[in-house]
């Protein structure tokens, strides 16, 4: 045949029979059956995780409390006092530390943990953590099997892994993928996000659960999906092991996570930052703002800086800095690398522990209210003075009164209130009805409280 008149043609059987590429990840290997197979890995990791079950009192009809990340997958028909809400992983065999998600156990009076073998026992919880959704249990039992940590900063797109959970209810369920991207966010903004996310299938009832690598390695605890339809569609997440890691020390130290403060605003960077700036970076955690006073300032990080590693990490993004801070313990000492102008700098700071702002407030009339210090980045900071409502219970008192997540408390039967304590204390000494002045975007809203 001529070639030459088909030039198509014979670039085609020239990249045909170009060898092919060769993948670091192979197929599993084939059993005594000549089948490839994960099932020795499974039966391995299997007895390791748990199913959860939540009873909660009084908690009205149709389901126990509402799952933030997943919708009901059944329509409430008649009040129920137990509802199995979730996974829970065994990572540590002698002591019975069980983590699982805090949403799983958030609201329950009490919690049942159920084992692959059959066998049930109330655990206790030990601690819980809002800002990264984990919390940990712990259950008298002993011939238990835990899953040994692995390291999630090792974790590279493309590498396979397994799901393991209680979908539905439906017992314990192995679903099978790939790592589809890692740092994700924008699940939960009010927390600390650094999420891997997998194809695995991930559905309502894994929350808690193991994301597991083929060698064995518990590497995430399954938490979310995006479930447009009530459904998985293929996009789920999971906690990383290494940030679930440093909750659970803290947890079994403090019973809570003690955050470290750095005090420092950080902002992506952009090329075209990088390019306005003279900085020869296109990553980092740009500084936007030091706290006077704050141990930022004291380390000598100045507004400009460009944070590109933290210790031995490599820090990509504002997100990346914010996630790593979040769970550094106060006191603790750490090095910087930062990018200036003029060159790159390493820094030694310490952080101390952030004071406690969010309160529930005392009165019984503002009772599910979560009450905070009006402090920098909240609504209403530098136009008014008050008590900054950080959150509002559904169906609390304090909803049907009418105050709203966002609104700041001014004043009591007209007298002026700056922190949660004078807001206290002007309620105690009210016997009757409460005339409340709210600022409310931009706008005062005036709330009559009767008892």
């Amino acid at each position: 045949m001529n070639f030459r008149r088909f030039p198509a043609l014979a670039m085609l059987i020239a990249v045909l029979a170009l060898p092919l590429p060769v993948f670091s990840q192979a197929l599993p290997a084939a059993d005594e059956r000549g089948i490839p197979t994960i099932a020795p890995l499974l039966q391995a990791v299997t007895p390791a995780v748990v199913n959860i079950t939540v009873i909660a009192e009084n908690r009205g009809p149709g389901q126990f409390a509402p799952d933030p990340f997943f919708p009901p997958f059944f329509a409430p028909q008649k009040p129920q006092r137990q509802v199995s809400a979730g996974s829970g992983v065994i990572v540590d065999a002698e002591k019975g530390y069980v983590l699982t998600n805090n949403h799983v156990v958030q609201g329950g009076d009490q919690v049942i943990v159920t084992l692959k073998d059959k066998r049930s026992f109330e655990a206790r919880v030990l601690g819980r953590d809002p800002a990264t959704d984990l919390a940990l249990l712990q259950i008298p039992a002993e011939n238990l099997t835990a899953i040994p940590m692995g390291n999630s900063e090792e974790l590279l797109v493309g590498d396979f892994v397994v799901a393991i959970g209680n979908p539905f209810g439906l017992g314990q369920t192995v679903t099978s993928g790939i790592i589809s991207a890692l740092g994700r966010s924008g699940i939960n903004p009010e927390g600390y996000e650094d999420f891997i996310q997998t194809d695995a299938s991930i559905n309502p009832g894994n929350s808690g659960g193991a994301l597991v690598t083929f060698d064995g390695k518990l590497v995430g605890i399954n938490t979310a999906i995006i479930a447009p339809a009530g459904g998985n569609v293929g996009i789920g997440f999971a906690i990383p092991v290494n940030m679930a890691r440093a909750v659970m020390n803290q947890l079994i130290d403090y019973g809570q996570v003690r955050r470290g403060l750095l005090g420092v605003m950080v902002q992506d960077l952009t090329p075209d930052i990088a390019d306005a700036l003279g900085l020869d970076v296109t990553e980092g955690a740009l500084i936007a703002r030091v706290e006077p006073g704050s141990p930022a300032e004291a380390a000598g990080l100045q507004p400009g800086d460009v944070v590109v590693r933290l210790d031995d990490e490599t820090i990509s993004d504002a997100k990346d800095l914010r996630g790593h801070l979040g769970v550094m313990r106060p006191g603790r000492e750490f090095t910087m690398e930062v990018v200036r102008r003029d060159g790159r700098k390493t820094i030694t700071a310490t952080v101390r522990e952030a004071r406690k702002a969010r309160q529930v407030a005392r009165s019984r009339l503002l009772s599910g209210a979560v009450l905070s210090p009006l402090e920098r980045g909240m609504p209403g900071f530098g136009q008014v003075r008050g008590v900054a409502v950080s959150d509002v219970a559904p169906g609390s008192p304090a909803e049907r009164f009418g105050l709203r997540k966002g609104d700041v408390i001014t004043s009591v039967n007209r007298m002026r209130v700056q922190t949660v304590e004078e807001l206290d204390r002007a309620l105690a000494q009210t016997d009757g009805a409460v005339a409340m002045t709210i600022w409310r975007h931009g706008t005062t809203v005036f709330l009559m409280i009767r008892p």
